[in-house]
């Protein structure tokens, strides 16, 4: 067998169904990863600019005109959700006889806001969970693929009865490529995911500051400092 034969053309015209399955596996979660990846950074790039606007917000001279500061339409803007959630804690008191009207303004203004947290940090945090999966996983689906080529090496070379390099050279090149795909799948993955998860630390850090600073202004009409 002449060594230009042996192309990435000539490996998969010679893999079986459970490589070829494998193969098609690996390029699944790569595309999955790569739009996770690409959905991600767009979302955070939405969420960076909005987080510009903060400042805009206490300039405004009331609570609506400041939440139109903050482009209210744009689903990506977290910042949003806490300022509304807030304002109508403030507002619009709970009906009577409820559990919510025998808690002051401020703990409802609290509560609002805690909620709003908790949801942004599971807008935040979504898809995470699917990169860290891959990033995870996608090293041993390989792996499978790097044995089951050398199980067919060893098959080879059993029915030969003799090592030869053209026996050999087809399941070992599926075993190498196998590995190396996993990799290529892992990696952009398992950074992604360690990058994202350190943006969500300062976008949740950012959302902590704006709900203080929102709580102090509805309850006390100040803000307050950061550590108080």
């Amino acid at each position: 067998m002449e060594l230009t034969a042996l192309g990435l053309s000539h490996f998969w015209s010679q893999a079986d169904v459970v490589i070829q399955l494998t193969a098609y596996l690996l390029l699944a979660m790569s595309l999955a990863s790569w739009f996770l990846i690409i959905w991600k950074t767009w979302a955070w790039l939405r969420v960076r600019r909005a987080s510009r606007q903060l400042e805009h917000f206490w300039t405004a001279t009331s609570v609506d005109s400041a939440v139109a500061q903050l482009k209210p339409h744009d689903r990506e803007n977290v910042f949003v959700p806490l300022a509304t959630g807030a304002a109508g804690a403030a507002t619009h008191p709970a009906s009577a006889g409820s559990l919510a009207a025998q808690i002051d303004r401020s703990e409802l203004i609290t509560r609002a806001l805690r909620q709003r947290i908790n949801e942004a940090a599971g807008k935040l945090e979504s898809g995470l969970t699917m990169l860290a999966s891959i990033g995870s996983t996608a090293p041993f689906v390989g792996l499978f693929g790097t044995v089951w080529g050398i199980y067919h090496a060893l098959i080879n070379i059993a029915r030969s009865g003799q090592i030869a390099i053209d026996k050999v050279a087809g399941p070992v090149g599926e075993a190498l490529i196998m590995t190396a795909l996993g990799l290529v799948v892992a990696i952009p993955a398992v950074l992604a995911y360690n990058a994202f998860t350190r943006v969500n630390r300062i976008v949740l850090g950012q959302l902590d500051g704006f709900a203080h600073d929102l709580h102090a202004t509805l309850t006390i009409g100040s803000r307050l400092p950061s550590q108080a």
